[in-house]
């Protein structure tokens, strides 16, 4: 919708709204409100669909006259946009009332410069507004528990490189004519997952993506050019970016199913091969809800016991966060490693590395990319990646964070972390409520919550009847405590029932704990 023609009346009318629509509508909801009432509630999302339908039509004749001729928002008109933003519908993107089940996002709208505008004044009030964003994000910080980002890091010794725009554009072992980049970064990172991944320099190649999706878009398309014929299988509690990658790439996919831990079945996986097509594996190491790992030992078994050669699979290892964590667990624990017969590993960045911006890592096999890399004349190097262009400060941050930390501090990250996922169990177990942790994970998976609220306060991923809270190195023993007790108070107001805890019960197996 356009609003660039609005004047500087409008601009007068609305902008000094900005700092007080911010502060009350992106933390959830008005100041005071109980969590109960603001968006997230039940009430909120299940009700009054065709009042907000109403009112969002009256916004919208109001807003259209300020698009048409620039005439003053009326208070109203920034009345019923607190309102609907509240509620959940979306005001100005073609969606009058919130999806049931979903919520829609809300917008900060662009205001328009006006040359009767103080300029001072201007970027004063717009300070105001990522002040206020800045608060709204440190209590979201205070209160995630549920996605396996790692917020504990300081990147303050970095703040000078903000100043340049750097891309580490192409292949990340062929410099371009563009010359401000961080390939040296990027090499030292990739240098000391292969030692991780015990493949040697030579036989490698990789690059730093821009999230863990793209290191599974990438391993399994390297996968189909290798065997172009190839079938892709994959348990059923994989990543969503695997298939996906299957849709994209036009590879028919298979779904194997799991055992109650999570981890794929590989009895299944030996009756769904068609042994006459050639075999591209997903193999999870930390699945999505459960943090289930697979078994690779039990995969390539059961792939040689279905007649197959090593030239007739491809096996993707997909080690979004615990890719990291499994060689520094203890001894004994199954190994990813390119000494076995595998084709691929990526993981994510901003996961268990705790980099500020989505990124992640993929290792292949050199020999793997000479049908996919390609000389590119116009940045005068080769590119066999996905996107082209490539966050260049990623490299730097994961380059700053081994380099602190080296193989011996990851390995006390990973140690606490587990003792803390077990710690988190043992209170949920305490006070009744059904709990699961796979040995080698820190995801702990328990009852889905019922209230809507609280679900939405602490960030929890859900799943059915199931939740689960992802222990990462930010959480403490004083957080864990914390929200046990949050989740007894919303658990007094908002009951389980029997049918909850027969489904928990049924998802997690032998594996849930009462």
């Amino acid at each position: 919708m356009q609003v660039l023609g609005a004047t500087g009346n409008f601009v007068k009318g609305v902008l000094p709204a900005i700092g007080s629509f911010v502060k009350n509508v992106l933390p959830g909801g008005k100041p005071g409100q109980p969590e109960s009432q603001k968006i997230g509630g039940k009430e909120n999302a299940e009700t009054n669909t065709k009042e907000v339908a109403a009112e969002t039509a009256e916004l919208k004749a109001q807003t259209g006259k300020v698009m048409a001729n620039g005439t003053e928002v009326s208070g109203r008109a920034l009345e019923l946009m607190h309102e609907l933003t509240l509620r959940g519908a979306t005001v100005f993107n073609g969606s009058d009332a919130a999806v049931k089940g979903h919520f829609q996002c809300r917008m900060l709208p662009v205001i328009e410069p006006s040359l009767s505008e103080n300029t001072e004044e201007r970027d004063e009030r717009m300070a105001q507004v990522i002040e206020e964003f800045r608060a709204h994000l440190e209590d979201r910080t205070k209160h995630h528990l549920g996605y396996p980002y790692n917020l504990d890091f300081n990147y303050g010794a970095l703040k000078s490189l903000q100043d340049f725009s750097i891309n580490n554009l192409g292949d990340p072992f062929i410099a371009s004519n563009y010359g401000v980049h961080s390939r040296q970064f990027e090499l030292g990172v990739l240098e000391w997952f292969a030692r991780l991944w015990e493949i040697p320099t030579d036989d490698y190649w990789g690059y730093i993506t821009n999230c863990g999706t793209e290191g599974n878009l990438h391993g399994i398309l390297t996968g189909r050019e290798c065997l172009p014929d190839g079938i892709l299988y994959s348990s059923k509690e994989s990543h969503y970016s695997v298939f996906k990658a299957a849709m994209m790439y036009r590879i028919k996919a298979v779904k194997i199913d799991t055992l109650p831990s999570g981890e794929i079945d590989c009895a299944d996986l030996l009756l769904k091969l068609d042994r006459t097509k050639p075999a591209i594996i997903n193999a999870n190491i930390g699945t999505t809800v459960k943090g289930a790992v697979d078994d690779l030992d039990e995969i390539i078994k059961t792939l040689y016991e279905a007649g197959y050669t090593d030239d007739r699979f491809y096996i993707h290892c997909d080690g979004a966060l615990f890719g990291l964590m499994i060689p520094f667990v203890k001894a004994g624990a199954p190994l990813v490693t390119f000494k076995k017969p595998i084709g691929s590993v990526s993981v994510s960045g901003h996961k268990f590395v705790g980099c500020p911006t989505p990124c992640g890592v993929t290792i292949t096999r050199k020999w793997c990319m000479e049908k996919l890399s390609q000389t590119i004349e116009y940045l005068n190097s080769r590119d066999a990646t996905i996107m082209g262009s490539r966050n260049g400060h990623a490299p730097i941050y994961m380059w700053y964070t081994l380099t602190r930390k080296g193989y011996d501090g990851f390995q006390k990250d990973v140690a606490d972390c587990l003792k803390n996922a077990h710690l988190m169990k043992q209170r949920l177990r305490s006070h009744g409520i059904t709990s699961m942790l796979n040995e080698l994970s820190s995801t702990v998976v328990f009852e889905r919550p019922q209230e809507e609220a609280f679900v939405r306060k602490w960030q929890l991923a859900c799943e059915g009847p199931i939740a689960h809270a992802v222990v990462m190195p930010n959480i403490t023993p004083e957080k864990i405590e914390y929200f046990v007790a949050d989740y007894l108070k919303s658990r007094k107001l908002f009951p389980t029932t029997p049918e909850l805890v027969a489904g928990c019960l049924a998802t997690m197996g032998k594996h849930a704990e009462l």
